[in-house]
């Protein structure tokens, strides 16, 4: 038998070097402008589109030109959207004001706004039960919304501060508590909580993405981890270094690549060696201050956006957004 192990041995060098050489990179950049600050950046994969939270409304954004589409108005603390394509409505969290504002996907117009709870925050599409979920920080809370015609169909207590959340496309949606660092598991169909489980050594998950084939769950840490937990077992199976100031996260499974965006300007790459292993490929350079990203499977590509700054005011955390500057990247392989 002809002894094949160095052959062997140089097609695996070579798939190593292939994963630990990143060729991620920016490769547009596009400036919208506009005031106020910013949070989630929703892909819209079947339109082509972005919707990227702005404070007081979202923007609607060409994913291939950069282009300004459209804006949905009337929003007091812009967090997140979910798109609920099958009833031509999207769902936008205005969190100063405890709501969601329901608007038409192709005219953006406002249709309605309905209550929530305090600090709603993130905001998820279940397709199975076709029920759209909002993550309510403070109010430690998720309001269940019928997509429809939506109306309230009522709130779930969570035991804890949700961050951002995912549904996994078979009646369950998962939410990351913040505040005491477990992931939660929803049922969309009886809106009750069935399991928790400890996202430990990770400290203050926030941002979150989903790999449904292998049934693992994502979670940016503000502790400087990402943590990988098996969903159907309950329990984390990996941790990986990622960046400081971490905000957002998505999952590429034709890459088998899981991303963490990170405040301080760089985004971390991860590669899934298998369901339990992963490895660090890269920490993409970005600008300060984008945590925030989008990622659209149809094209494999990173939406990331920021700015530049003014002067921090007394007491505050950062300046404002200087007019003209507000910016959208596009990461690509």
């Amino acid at each position: 038998m002809r002894n094949t192990t160095p052959v062997l041995l140089l097609a695996a060098m070579a798939s190593l070097l292939a994963q630990s050489t990143s060729t991620y990179r920016v490769t547009h950049t596009y400036t919208l402008g506009g005031d106020g600050s910013w949070d989630y950046i929703v892909p819209d994969p079947p339109n082509h589109r972005l919707f990227i939270a702005r404070q007081t409304r979202v923007m609607v954004v060409d994913e291939d030109t950069g282009k300004l589409l459209g804006e949905v108005t009337g929003i007091n603390g812009a967090h997140g959207t979910a798109v609920a394509e099958s009833t031509g409505h999207g769902f936008a969290t205005s969190g100063n004001d405890q709501a969601v504002v329901m608007f038409d996907l192709k005219t953006f117009k406002a249709l309605g706004r309905i209550p929530a709870a305090e600090d709603a925050d993130a905001i998820v599409y279940d397709s199975a039960s076709n029920r759209v979920f909002t993550l309510n920080g403070d109010a430690h809370s998720s309001t269940v919304i019928e997509p429809k015609a939506g109306t309230l169909i009522t709130n779930i207590p969570l035991g804890g501060k949700p961050e951002y959340g995912a549904s996994a496309g078979d009646g369950k949606v998962y939410a990351n508590l913040t505040d005491i660092g477990e992931v939660v598991e929803i049922d969309a169909k009886t809106a009750t909580v069935t399991r928790r489980w400890s996202t430990a050594p990770c400290k203050q998950p926030v941002s979150m993405a989903i790999d449904t084939g292998h049934h693992r769950l994502f979670s940016g840490c503000r502790s400087g981890v990402m943590a990988v937990s098996d969903y159907q077992a309950g329990k984390v199976v990996a941790t990986l270094p990622i960046g400081a100031g971490v905000d957002g996260a998505g999952y590429d499974a034709a890459s088998g690549n899981a991303f963490a965006s990170n405040a301080d300007g760089k985004l971390t790459v991860i590669h899934q060696d298998s369901p339990d292993q992963y490895h660090v490929l890269a920490n993409v350079d970005t600008p300060q201050g984008a945590r925030n990203m989008g990622l659209d499977p149809a094209n494999h590509r990173v939406y990331i956006v920021s700015a530049k700054f003014g002067p921090v005011p007394a007491g505050g955390k950062r300046g404002p957004v200087l007019p003209g500057t507000f910016t959208l990247m596009v990461i690509e392989h």
